[in-house]
């Protein structure tokens, strides 16, 4: 079992090679707009600065996403929605007086190698102050002992499997207790068609593995045994035998935790195979509306998929971010989950400094703590200072032929976040405004993680 759990550091003084905001904007007139941003480089991005004293020294955030690999086809999307709300917050003035600066270096889906060394970067080089990134729970683990190092916080904003607790890390992301496990009730309830004979499939790394054995135990509880499970390397791309597996079970629905482009494929399997979603449907933990662009509707039309957000939210404020950061990437381009996370994580984020009145870690962190909100796009964004995750909401949306979501489930009050489901992790519990991380009996995971 893998935890995080060190103490606390303050920010590192920083490092030599940083670069003025002049110099790497010029020829742009010392300001651009999102829509120039994305002809410069990846690696770098100045929001607006407009109403902020001349030569303020900006602020640097460091966005960590691969936008090249098997995980681009999901992590672009979350440095953009990022990269919104950074725009947001410069065009009103900026934080403390000063315009946020992103870096965003390509770590090119390499979890163990890249993503560790291109957030040591972030914090040796472009002495960010913080980071907001990473995708899967590999690159995430990477990341976080150099995170500690420096004495930084890592804002998180992606789904994932809980069994995690660091105090350099806010979780923006839903765990099982608010994604998967809500949405297993729903399969097992007369309205998802009490279907017992769930089969589990996964990419084979830390997140499936780990989500996979809370649901087995959750539905041991209710008397229930998975159907089967099967887990594919992260870019895999023949799923032939896994459909198969799927079949000689007679599984009558499907949890997935596939990530990335490997979707394209299994979907494909799937419906060569036959499996209607109708007969076999498939929940996803990993697919929204901007990896739904990249598969074809005819196979993926009529699954489901387990979030708090969707863009087709019928409310004011969802319907007014969609149309702006339309308006800056383009009108082809869509909202999803993690996007929403990963931009409500930046105004709060905002908001702690402000209270904190400082980039110091500590004093960020405590204010953090202290009850701050955010009106998002899909409710009200809010930290458990217990745990240092969000309260989420849990919806459930099928998959319509334009390639957004039906809200067909949804749950009333969001969820309170519980990283150590006792159903899986008994004894163990975070609570970081106490005693910090009690360990309870130590919990073997099947698999390599």
């Amino acid at each position: 079992m893998r935890t995080w759990s060190k103490s606390d550091h303050e920010p590192a003084a920083g490092g030599p090679g940083r670069v003025s905001r002049r110099g790497l904007l010029a020829g742009t007139g010392g300001a651009a707009t999102l829509a120039a941003a994305r002809a410069l480089a990846p690696a770098l991005f100045t929001g607006c600065a407009a109403g902020l004293p001349r030569g303020s020294k900006p602020i640097v955030a460091g966005l960590l996403h691969s936008q090249t690999g098997t995980l681009a086809i999901s992590e672009t999307a979350l440095r953009d929605a990022e990269l919104c709300a950074i725009e947001e917050i410069n065009a009103s003035g900026g934080l403390l007086g000063r315009p946020i600066e992103a870096r965003s270096p390509d770590p090119r889906s390499r979890p163990l190698d890249l993503f560790p060394k291109r957030a040591r970067e972030l914090c040796e080089r472009a002495e960010a102050a913080a980071i907001f990134g990473c995708w899967t729970s590999s690159s995430r683990k990477a990341v976080i002992p150099v995170i500690e190092e420096y004495g930084r916080l890592l804002f998180y904003p992606v789904q994932y499997e809980g069994n995690e607790a660091s105090r350099n890390v806010i979780y923006g992301g839903s765990i099982p207790n608010q994604q998967i496990l809500p949405a297993i009730d729903w399969l097992l309830s007369p309205a998802g068609g009490e279907r017992q004979r769930i089969f589990l499939v996964g990419s084979d790394y830390v997140f499936p593995r780990t989500a996979n054995l809370i649901v087995k135990r959750y539905l041991a509880a209710r008397g229930v045994e998975p159907a089967g499970a099967a887990y594919v390397p992260l870019g895999h791309r023949q799923f032939t035998g896994a459909v198969e597996m799927i079949q000689a079970t007679k599984a009558d629905a499907v949890l997935s935790t596939i990530n990335g482009d490997s979707n394209v494929a299994f979907f494909a399997a799937l419906t060569e195979a036959g499996l209607s979603p109708e007969d076999v449907p498939v929940v996803s933990t990993s697919i929204g509306e901007d990896e739904l662009r990249n598969l074809p509707q005819a196979h993926v039309q009529g699954h489901l998929a387990a979030w708090s957000y969707f863009q087709s939210l019928p409310t004011e404020a969802n319907r007014g971010w969609v149309n702006r950061f339309r308006r800056e990437f383009g009108y082809d381009r869509v909202t999803s989950d993690p996007m929403e996370a990963a931009y409500c994580l930046v105004h709060l984020w905002k908001q702690a400094v402000e209270r904190a009145g400082s980039l110091d870690t500590k004093a960020v962190r405590e204010a953090l703590q202290d009850d701050l909100r955010f009106a998002g796009p899909g409710g009200e964004a809010r930290i458990d200072p217990a745990t240092q995750h969000t309260f989420k909401r849990f919806r459930l949306g099928r998959v319509r032929p334009d390639r957004q979501f039906d809200i067909i489930h949804e749950l009333v009050d969001p969820i309170p976040p519980e990283p150590f489901p006792q159903v899986a992790f008994p004894g163990w519990h975070c609570d970081w405004t106490a005693d910090g991380l009690t360990q309870g009996e130590e919990v073997v995971i099947d698999g390599d993680l």
